[in-house]
């Protein structure tokens, strides 16, 4: 499908009401307000284009963008091209979608989630933040050991990051205690140290999951179950 045709569907599916929504989530610059199920069923009939895809992202639209994730082959992508890609993000909406649709299906997530995870720049620390729940709901192959240090990393700089790099970490210490029952203990304890996470959600309804709160009852339990008995006591380093 010719880029220039895309162009004209994107712009012929957006709507007002779908562009003051995006917007009050915070995205800015060009877009044509095209809903998620609409892109999703022009994803299907376009299937993977990588050139498509290359052309659509240069575009600047968030429209074009989102679709760009969606028919973007993952085989073809290398490193450089995901580095140029990240540094464009401004909208965590497309950060995700981005995470989702494209850099978790390549060769390179986790040297990707290594190096953005380090990032002080908001939306490529959300992108590896992002990244890092999304291996750990999804990839079994990693031990737990893995995401410890990434534990720790939430901890010593979940306060000091920013607003949407801050809500990924928040969504990566959930992820990481739903993993298994060992990194729960040692989620729980990291939740219980950094206490109420704040997140500016601006113009929406949206509220941040308490992250302890959410684990214990993912998992079925609560503050008086076992796991938490524990994580208190692991943090404050153990004891019979």
């Amino acid at each position: 499908m010719r880029f220039e045709d895309v162009m004209k569907q994107l712009e012929h599916f957006g709507s007002a009401r779908n562009r003051a929504v995006y917007a009050r989530h915070g995205a800015r610059g060009p877009m044509f307000g095209v809903s998620f199920a609409t892109l999703d069923i022009l994803r299907k009939d376009i299937g993977t284009d990588h050139g498509l895809a290359e052309k659509l992202w240069e575009s600047g639209n968030i429209d074009a963008r989102m679709l760009a994730t969606m028919v973007a082959d993952a085989a073809r992508v290398d490193g450089k091209q995901l580095e140029k890609w990240v540094h464009d993000i401004d909208y965590y909406v497309l950060a995700d979608a981005f995470v989702k649709n494209l850099v978790s299906k390549t060769r390179f997530v986790r040297a990707k989630l290594r190096r953005w995870t380090k990032s002080d720049n908001e939306w490529i620390g959300r992108a590896g933040w992002q990244l890092c729940a999304r291996l750990a709901v999804d990839d079994r192959t990693l031990p737990d050991a893995f995401f410890e240090p990434f534990l720790r990393t939430i901890q010593s700089r979940i306060d000091a990051s920013k607003n949407r790099a801050r809500e990924a970490m928040n969504n990566a210490l959930i992820a990481i205690g739903l993993r298994s029952s060992m990194l729960e203990i040692e989620a729980l304890g990291v939740a219980q140290a950094i206490g109420p996470v704040e997140i500016d959600h601006g113009q929406t309804s949206c509220q941040t999951p308490d992250a302890a709160q959410y684990i214990l009852m993912a998992r079925g339990r609560t503050k008086k179950g076992p796991a938490w008995h524990f994580a208190g006591r692991a943090r404050k380093g153990g004891g019979g």
